[in-house]
């Protein structure tokens, strides 16, 4: 315990936030309080100078998540093509690790708009015409709070994936839910809660072989 906080609890929590597309139970519903619960939790999260442009549309009208799983799948499949042809080597030799997360991928494409809640984190401007540092600022704003949306919903027993193919098709997907023109999308999460029993943390690299001290390539 440090300062109030759990530490094993808080780690725990953080490591083992995962993507979930497998254990997605979309056959049961999803209390609208549960995801306004969530949703008050991201508002803690920080925006730059305070400005809190977000805006987060819960989509849970079958019509319209049927309609943006549709724009989703359509968008994957096109991203997934170009990954094929962008790099078809890397597609010859899959071990069986990398296999079982394309199977979750094209498994959650197919059933994207199953999902009981479709949310859609966006910024109340258009991101795309700012500067670089101004993006920076304005996806760093939007972002933490997604994130502490996923984890917040974990702590609930609901599992969501971090997905963005859908932009490809952005203007689409704006039009199903009446997104205004200079708004900005950027991650759309399936909510659902989670089958199965815990998750485990993921294999990762050592921390060490991806830090960097005060020189780009110096390791402590």
């Amino acid at each position: 315990m440090t300062k109030g906080l759990d530490l094993e609890i808080c780690d725990k929590l953080l490591t083992t936030t995962r993507s979930v597309r497998l254990r997605l139970d979309f056959s049961r519903p999803v209390e609208p309080q549960v995801i306004e619960d969530c949703i008050e939790i991201a508002l803690q999260g920080p925006s730059s100078t305070n400005t809190q442009l977000w805006q987060f549309v819960v989509v849970t009208d079958a019509g319209k998540r049927a309609a943006l799983g549709k724009i989703y799948k359509e968008t994957f499949d096109i991203y997934w093509a170009e990954s094929i042809a962008a790099n078809p080597e890397a597609f010859e030799n899959i071990t069986p690790h990398t296999q079982r997360m394309i199977d979750s991928a094209q498994y959650l494409a197919a059933h994207m708009g199953d999902a009981p809640v479709l949310i859609l984190f966006c910024i109340t401007e258009n991101c795309t015409e700012l500067p670089l540092f101004e993006q920076a600022g304005a996806y760093g704003s939007i972002l933490p709070a997604a994130w502490s949306f996923m984890l917040a919903a974990r702590a609930r027993g609901l599992g969501s994936c971090w997905t963005t193919v859908h932009l490809k098709k952005a203007a689409e997907a704006a039009a199903v839910v009446g997104i205004p023109d200079g708004v900005t999308q950027t991650v759309l999460l399936p909510v659902a809660y989670y089958k199965g029993k815990d998750f485990k943390s993921a294999a990762r690299n050592p921390a060490s072989t991806v830090t960097h001290w005060n020189t780009w390539g110096t390791q402590r």
